[in-house]
């Protein structure tokens, strides 16, 4: 961190204030690029805590662009292969993506696992890992591809990052309802939510509501958890209820 600089003093003490970063736990490195980019480095609890510490970097006054180096500290640390072994199942096994082609990157080799040749095909995804950090290249058909693919990468045991590079072909205007529209479909994906039906979900200006009635805490982080993997949410407000 540049001693003195007050631009890093501002978010480092915007950064404290907020607890779901919690900064003495998972301390944050701040740099600058010239006089007015933000670096942002280290491990963080969770998506929420890298989403939430990017937007406040990114809205100090005089910031005028955000370097995200943040990791997810994971809780099952895994190997790049394993990661990516994984992934692939995962996306092999989603019903709304059998008709893409899956390829993966090994050894700096590319190796097709699915192959999708006919009219039908909504995608041709090439799947990385390095360092856990997971990267998604290539083309899907909707941005509801697109941001499936982004949250089963995300749900990969040992994961800390996802970088999503896929391209919508042709292109889509995106908007709130389809940001509802695929976080419901995630939802009814998720193992950890057993009763999907009983969440409502609302979405303004790419801020996602959760409302309704789940059977306990860890299911209501989960479903938070579920709406801030999302690619372009920037905030989630979590209103659900505990209850039977």
């Amino acid at each position: 961190m540049q001693n003195g600089n007050p631009i890093l003093k501002s978010v480092r003490a915007m950064l404290e204030r907020e607890p779901r970063i919690n900064l003495h736990r998972w301390p944050v490195s701040l740099d600058m690029i010239g006089d007015s980019v933000v670096v942002l480095e280290g491990d963080v609890g969770d998506i929420a805590a890298k989403k939430i510490a990017i937007e406040i970097a990114g809205a100090t006054p005089e910031v005028r662009g955000v370097v995200d180096r943040l990791r997810l500290a994971s809780a099952e640390p895994r190997g790049d292969g394993e990661i990516l072994d994984m992934l692939m199942t995962a996306l092999r096994d989603a019903r709304e993506l059998k008709n893409c082609t899956l390829r993966l990157m090994k050894k700096e080799e590319t190796v097709t696992v699915q192959e999708i040749r006919d009219d039908n095909a909504s995608g041709d995804m090439l799947v990385s890992v390095t360092d856990g950090v997971v990267t998604l290249d290539g083309w899907v058909i909707s941005l509801s591809h697109k941001r499936l693919a982004g949250v089963l990468a995300w749900w990969a045991p040992g994961c800390r990052d996802v970088v999503n590079a896929l391209e919508v072909q042709p292109p889509e205007e995106d908007n709130d309802d389809e940001v509802t529209d695929a976080l419901s479909l995630v939802l009814e994906l998720d193992p950890m939510i057993p009763h999907p039906e009983q969440i409502r979900v609302r979405t303004e200006n790419y801020v996602v509501t959760l409302e309704g009635l789940v059977s306990s805490q860890a299911e209501k982080e989960r479903a938070e958890q579920d709406a801030w993997c999302l690619f372009a949410v920037d905030k989630v407000i979590n209103q659900l209820t505990v209850g039977s």
